[in-house]
């Protein structure tokens, strides 16, 4: 377990409010399926919308759950190899990983996502479906929002691995 530090304290318990709020979507995202099938299957009436918004949540608690899994350390990682180093090795792959992956990858999300998002709000940007959902832009805006949390829940992280391996005075080899 990694040491707080105090910026990874605030971070994190943003991160969490937004994690318990977001986590909400996955069930609205089940009624709203549940739904559209009854429609479509029992009564023969599929609703465009519906499936739109389908997507929407999944976008929205995919794109703002991502920083809450980071946050919490749940995220997808090789185990198998992670679980037998020491935690000074977890540590250092962690800080690589962070410093060398995540970053640049959030940075060139961010840099490509925000002009993707003005363009699509300066056009007035809908649906090409008939009956499907206005303002496309804002689900757009989603992606920067989700990413900008991202980096957010990287510099916690980051924070606290730093600690642990130049300021926390154990010897953890």
């Amino acid at each position: 377990m990694l040491p707080e530090t105090a910026f990874s304290r605030r971070v994190d318990a943003l991160l969490v409010a937004i994690g318990r709020a977001v986590s909400w979507v996955w069930l609205v995202l089940l009624g709203i399926i549940v739904l559209n099938v009854l429609l479509r299957y029992a009564f023969g009436e599929g609703r465009i919308e519906f499936e739109e918004i389908q997507w929407h949540l999944y976008s929205i608690g995919f794109l703002l759950g991502m920083s809450y899994a980071v946050q919490a350390d749940t995220h997808i990682r090789v185990d198998v190899i992670h679980e037998r180093l020491s935690p000074r090795a977890q540590a250092w792959i962690e800080l690589y990983g962070i410093v060398l992956l995540l970053l640049p990858f959030i940075a060139l999300v961010l840099i490509f996502s925000v002009p993707f998002v003005l363009q699509s709000y300066a056009v007035g940007e809908v649906s090409q479906a008939p009956g499907g959902l206005p303002l496309r832009w804002a689900i757009k805006a989603v992606m920067p929002l989700g990413f900008a949390l991202l980096l957010l829940a990287a510099l916690s992280r980051l924070t606290r691995v730093w600690r642990f391996l130049f300021l926390s005075g154990h010897d953890d080899r």
